[in-house]
Formats: structure tokens, C-alpha cells, sequence
């Protein structure tokens, strides 16, 4: 008895370690797996621009979640701003091709020294006349209208060309932080969930093994159990202790993860409205999810303006080879004063610029081309192999998630009348408590595998509408009631 007592205290001392290393080992295929309050610790979408902070207690629902991280999180609000940079890009490179119109005006007074510039006149005397070297003072005036137009420059029209290839390409990313976002903040709030529901079943568990502690207590002092039955009850109780213990502290921590990712004043109280959603899948085939993928991904369509811009900037690095031709012109009005005499002036050119030889100069221009070209082109192959990837994935994960729920809750069921059948089989003397504890172990396992493969589950259609590029209407569909 007395050995069955050690190793009894020694497994208890071991199960709550085991239980975490299970809740790890649970995180779905493909998710983020770091402690409570990392998730993304190195992702700019884990952090965010927090709100003013609000007097109420928040409800917060999982549809409020992501409305507010699509505002306030971090990555969403910079990828908008690189938006708007790619725009100013754009314009600049536009603006070489565009008339450029300025005008400019200005007075002048002046007196010249001659000497200064080397003139000295020397006549005889008998000329009759001298040479001032002074000229001066006099005054006059100009103000003109200048405009200048490219005729043809290749380099910049295709420069412009991928400036504006350039501004696809980030409105679509701008549009795949978005569903970044999604799985971000969907992510962080299904770990919320499954901890606070942790919670109730640790509370459950606890509330659960103090009615043995004090039934085994009670036939102890009764002298109908050994001894024995009490320490096992006892040991029992302050592990289920523990364990809620821990278990409020990660929901803690979680919650201050998911207040980061939303944007969340520092200290804003809030509460989950939401309780473990399970909302079952529809299915769908392979080929049907990577079809949409394609069409909808918005990274790949930013690799693919990221393909047309290098083709663009390749052709504009050969366009310094070819001759360039542009006009320019000026109007307006000069004359002196304060004795006012005005008239018309203008100048017009036209400049035809041809290339002989820049020291290499547009061979260097191409190679850097050709590369960036090369790099986009495998970058864009390789995110379409991702892409298939993620789809499979992510269907197989939710394939799984499905089955691993229906299984988890028959699996509570058997559990808990086990368990129903251990206590009475040790209330009636017929057993001890080694047989209770292990029955209530059961259903403790069984209620935390449930909410694993839930959150699995809900997890996998987060990440099925991100692989094809329709997080935010995925999220609709899949969590109807929330």
C-alpha cells in the first residue's frame, strides 16, 4: 500500500506537466504552437494602434473582433499606408511624361564696371569723345510662361508603366493584410475561447474532486477507507487546483494577446460573448478550393503585378538605348523701367537626345532587370505551389477537426458515466479511490480533447478561407451564428 501511495503522488506531481505538453501537442497542423501571450510576437499583425479607453465592460464578440482589428491592427493600417506611397511612386514617374508648366518673373537694376571684364578704351584726344567705363545704371524687367513636354521617351513611359503595375500590387496586398488580419485575430480569439472554456471544465474538475476529497474524508474517519483514499482524494483536489489556477492565468494572458491584435486600449476590460462556435462544413473538393484560390488570392495577384512591373522595368532599362525627343517653349513680357517700355518675347525648341555611348551604364540597367524579372517570376511559382499547399492543408485539417470533434463528445459521454459508476462503486465500498481518480482523469482528458479539437476545427475553416483568399466572407459563412 505504501508503494501504490508513492507512485500514486508521483503521477499526480506529473499530470499537470503532461496535460500542457498535450494542449501543445494539440495546436493545429500548419498554426502558429508558441506559449500563451507570443502568438506572432515577431509579426507586425500581433500588434495594433489602441483606441481610447472605454468606461464599460466590453462584450466582444468574434464578428466585433475582426471589425476592429481591421481598423486598428498594425499590419492592415501599414500595408494602407504603403498604398498610398506606391500612389506618390506612381505620380512621380508620371510626371515625366506630362506637361510641366512654370512661370517666373524678375527685376533687375544693374551698373557695370567694364574694367572689371578687361575693357579699357583709350582714344586720342582728338577724336572728340570718350568711352564711359561705367554703364549704368538701368533697370528692366521679364516675366514668362515656360512649359516642356516629353515627345517620346520610352524609358519613362515603360517606368510608368510599372509604377502604376506597382499600385496594383500593393492594394492587393493591402487586401491579403486584411485577410491576415482575419486569421490573426481569429487565431487569437478561438485560443481565448478554448482557455476560458479550460476554465469552466478546470472548475468543474476541482468542484468534482473536493466532493471525493470530503466523501473520502468522511469514510475515513468513519474507518470504513484507509487512510490511503483520503491522501489520494486530497492529492487529487490540489492538482485540479492547480491546473484552474493555470489555467486562469493563460485566458489572462490570452485576452491581453487578443486586446494587442484588435487595437484595444492598455487596461480596456472586456468579456467573450462567444462560447466554443461550432458551426459543421460544408464540403467542398480540391479543385473547387484551388480554383477559387487562384482567382481570389490576393498575394498571388500582387506576385503577378509584381511580374508585370519587372517586365515593364526591363523594358525601360533597354529604353536607354533609344533616342528621346521633347519640346519646350516660353512666352511673356520684358521691357525697362521706371521708363516703361513693354514687348513681346518667346523662345521655342525642340531637343532630339540620342544615346552614342553611357560607359555601360544601360547593359548594367538590364542585367539588374533581367534579375528582378527572374526573382518575381520564381517567387510567383513558388506562391502558387504554396497556395496548393495551404488548400490541401488546411481541407485535410477540417477533415480531421470534423471527425476528432464527433469523436470528443461521444468520448465526454463515456467518460462521465464511467465516472458516475466509479463513484458509486466507491460509495457503495466496493472500490477505492484509485478507481475514481483514474475515471475522473478520464473525463477530464476527454473535456480538454473536446475543446482541442473544436478549436482545431474552427481554426482549420480560418484557415481554409484564408488559403483561398476569402477570409473575411469565409469567416461570415463558416461562423453564421456568431
Amino acid at each position: 500500500m505504501r508503494r501504490l501511495a508513492v507512485a500514486f503522488v508521483v503521477f499526480a506531481a506529473l499530470l499537470p506537466l503532461a496535460t500542457r505538453t498535450a494542449r501543445a501537442q494539440g495546436t493545429p497542423s500548419g498554426a502558429p504552437a508558441p506559449p500563451a501571450g507570443a502568438m506572432l510576437s515577431q509579426n507586425g499583425y500581433s500588434g495594433s494602434v489602441p483606441t481610447k479607453l472605454e468606461p464599460d465592460v466590453l462584450q466582444l464578440s468574434l464578428k466585433d473582433a475582426l471589425a476592429r482589428g481591421l481598423k486598428q491592427n498594425l499590419g492592415v493600417l501599414l500595408s494602407s499606408e504603403d498604398v498610398r506611397a506606391a500612389r506618390g511612386g506612381r505620380w512621380q514617374q508620371l510626371s515625366s511624361l506630362l506637361p510641366n508648366v512654370t512661370t517666373s518673373s524678375y527685376m533687375n537694376g544693374s551698373q557695370v564696371d567694364l574694367a572689371e571684364f578687361g575693357f579699357s578704351f583709350k582714344l586720342p584726344p582728338s577724336a572728340g569723345f570718350t568711352i564711359p567705363t561705367i554703364v549704368g545704371p538701368f533697370s528692366y524687367f521679364d516675366s514668362r510662361a515656360y512649359v516642356t513636354q516629353s515627345i517620346f521617351d520610352w524609358k519613362a513611359i515603360n517606368n510608368t508603366h510599372a509604377a502604376s503595375e506597382n499600385v496594383k500590387s500593393s492594394q492587393a496586398t493591402y487586401k491579403d493584410a486584411r485577410d491576415l488580419v482575419i486569421l490573426s485575430v481569429g487565431y487569437t480569439y478561438l485560443q481565448a475561447i478554448a482557455d476560458e472554456a479550460r476554465i469552466e471544465t478546470a472548475d468543474a474538475q476541482v468542484k468534482t474532486a473536493q466532493t471525493l476529497y470530503d466523501q473520502a474524508s468522511d469514510q475515513v474517519k468513519a474507518g470504513t477507507s484507509p487512510a490511503i483514499d483520503g491522501l489520494r482524494a486530497q492529492v487529487e483536489l490540489k492538482t485540479r487546483q492547480q491546473q484552474l489556477i493555470q489555467a486562469k492565468n493563460d485566458f489572462a494572458i490570452e485576452k491581453l494577446t487578443l486586446a494587442r491584435v484588435i487595437g484595444l486600449a492598455p487596461g480596456q476590460e472586456f468579456e467573450l460573448m462567444d462560447k466554443s462556435p461550432y458551426e459543421p462544413f460544408a464540403g467542398m473538393t480540391v479543385d473547387e478550393a484551388l480554383k477559387r484560390a487562384y482567382d481570389a488570392r490576393s498575394d498571388f495577384q500582387a506576385a503577378q503585378a509584381d511580374v508585370r512591373s519587372a517586365q515593364y522595368s526591363r523594358k525601360a532599362a533597354e529604353g536607354g538605348y533609344l533616342p528621346s525627343f521633347s519640346v519646350s517653349a516660353d512666352y511673356g513680357l520684358a521691357g525697362t523701367y521706371p521708363n516703361v517700355n513693354i514687348h513681346g518675347v518667346f523662345d521655342a525648341r525642340g531637343t532630339l537626345t540620342i544615346p552614342i555611348f553611357q560607359g555601360g551604364r544601360v547593359h548594367g540597367d538590364v542585367l539588374q532587370a533581367d534579375a528582378r524579372l527572374e526573382q518575381s517570376r520564381q517567387r510567383l511559382e513558388n506562391l502558387r505551389a504554396q497556395i496548393d499547399a495551404d488548400v490541401r492543408t488546411a481541407l485535410l485539417n477540417i477533415e480531421s477537426g470534423e471527425e476528432q470533434v464527433a469523436v470528443a463528445r461521444s468520448n465526454i459521454d463515456l467518460a462521465e458515466q464511467t465516472l458516475a459508476q466509479a463513484r458509486d462503486r466507491f460509495r457503495a465500498g466496493v472500490t477505492d479511490t484509485v478507481e475514481v481518480v483514474q475515471a475522473q482523469e478520464a473525463v477530464a482528458s476527454a473535456h480538454d480533447s473536446y475543446i482541442s479539437s473544436l478549436y482545431r476545427d474552427n481554426y482549420a475553416k480560418i484557415s481554409l478561407a484564408r488559403a483561398m483568399g476569402l477570409a473575411e466572407e469565409g469567416v461570415k459563412e463558416y461562423f453564421k451564428g456568431n
